[in-house]
């Protein structure tokens, strides 16, 4: 019912890379994360009514009732999505990666579409920097399941069928509502291939290479080392010439 909160099990695909791709490669790969996630659920017997989605761009959120068993949905789902990501990816130039994050908990439908705070935490799961990095340090892998601590206790860590809670391992993950205790999952392998504590992959985190030092110069040369600050390096075992004038930049100086 419209503005009353009901309790769903929240699916939210997103796409690796995919602001690197072109306007003109992007409808393929929607195409091709429709096909493979669209075909995973009927495999797994799950479709509307039980089964609502919303279209989010470079990937997709998919409410299911709580008549959908969760133990299908990261047992036979996560399993048909994989194979379904492993065949479409032999056949194509560029590989379909994606991120699932996986929670439970109350969902509120109005006329624009599905809200609460269980859809929040399972968007944000899907799309932290651990879940980025687990993918980076996989190149092979198409695939990155993240599931809230809830789904894990409740869900994943009684096993069932497809379901093998060994292959999981949690981390704490630092999101908009503060840390939150994710499990990772990559099928095909025995263990996620986590980033050391600390160090998010800067290829993820948005965070830039950090800069290399400065060059060491040869005795009695000068080596001009050009900084973004108001100041210059010179790094020598012996300086016999420093050159000293205004930066060709308006309001620089040295």
């Amino acid at each position: 019912m419209e503005g009353q909160a009901e309790y769903g099990f929240i699916v939210n695909l997103d796409a690796q890379g995919s602001g690197l791709l072109s306007d003109s490669e992007k409808p393929d790969m929607r195409a091709r994360l429709y096909e493979v996630s669209g075909t995973a659920f009927e495999q797994a017997g799950i479709r509307a009514p039980r089964l609502y989605q919303e279209d989010r761009g470079d990937g997709i959120l998919s409410i299911l009732t709580s008549t959908v068993a969760p133990k299908r949905v990261v047992g036979e789902w996560l399993e048909y999505l994989h194979q379904n990501l492993r065949e479409n990816n032999d056949r194509a130039r560029v590989p379909l990666r994606l991120r699932a994050g996986m929670h439970i908990g109350p969902v509120t439908a109005d006329t624009h579409g599905r809200s609460g705070r269980a859809v929040d935490l399972a968007c944000r799961l899907g799309n932290c920097d651990t879940a980025k990095a687990v993918l980076e340090l996989a190149p092979q892998a198409g695939l990155v399941a993240v599931v809230s601590d809830r789904l894990y206790e409740e869900v994943v860590r009684p096993g069932g069928r497809w379901v093998e809670p060994e292959y999981y391992a949690g981390r704490e993950v630092r999101l908009k509502e503060g840390p939150q205790t994710a499990w990772f999952m990559v099928p095909g392998l025995p263990q996620p291939p986590l980033p050391e504590p600390g160090k998010p992959s800067a290829g993820t985190s948005g965070l830039a290479p950090a800069a290399s030092a400065p060059p060491a110069a040869a005795p009695g040369r000068v080596v001009n080392n050009h900084n973004n600050g108001s100041g210059e390096f010179i790094n020598s075992e012996r300086i016999e010439t420093i050159n000293i004038g205004r930066s060709a930049h308006p309001g620089g100086e040295r």
